[in-house]
């Protein structure tokens, strides 16, 4: 018996126009902050999600990488950017039956982004719980944003 999503039309003809468009979106639609493509690192395949949130005092990075294990995963920032790698390991194939659908992806990753100005990459701290790496890189005193009041005349 195949297993069919909820809800999901089995006949709809543009269904692989209309996943493509959702990925285009995702790929090109939003940008945090300027920063470079993502780009495979040997051959990898997959690219994982990251959310860049810049607060008052800090840039907070969350990247979701379930399934790894935390010494696969690298952190690095150099010249001004801050890069992600890492690889996850395809599962071993179990040996009783077969493979129906396989939405999961394996191999190398890279991520990098530009730095804005003002973050401290000296004192970049990272930790990773529950699939999620979370990387804080403080502003410099003197980048945290003030607020001045402006009369107007």
């Amino acid at each position: 018996m195949a297993l069919i999503k909820w809800g999901e039309d089995v006949w709809e003809p543009l269904r692989d126009l209309t996943e493509l468009e959702r990925d285009m979106t995702k790929w090109f639609g939003r940008r945090p902050f300027p920063g470079r493509w993502p780009m495979p690192a040997d051959g990898g395949q997959w690219f994982p999600e990251v959310d860049i949130t810049e607060e008052k005092d800090r840039l907070l990075v969350r990247a979701d990488l379930p399934g790894m294990k935390q010494e696969d995963i690298s952190v690095e920032v150099s010249e001004g950017a801050l890069t992600i790698r890492g690889e996850r390991k395809e599962e071993a194939a179990t040996k009783e039956g077969k493979m129906y659908r396989m939405e999961r992806s394996y191999g190398s990753f890279l991520r990098s982004f530009t730095l804005p100005a003002g973050v401290d990459a000296s004192k970049v701290n990272a930790s990773y719980k529950n699939g999620v790496l979370e990387i804080t890189l403080p502003k410099f005193a003197e980048a945290k944003t003030k607020q001045i009041k402006v009369d107007v005349k």
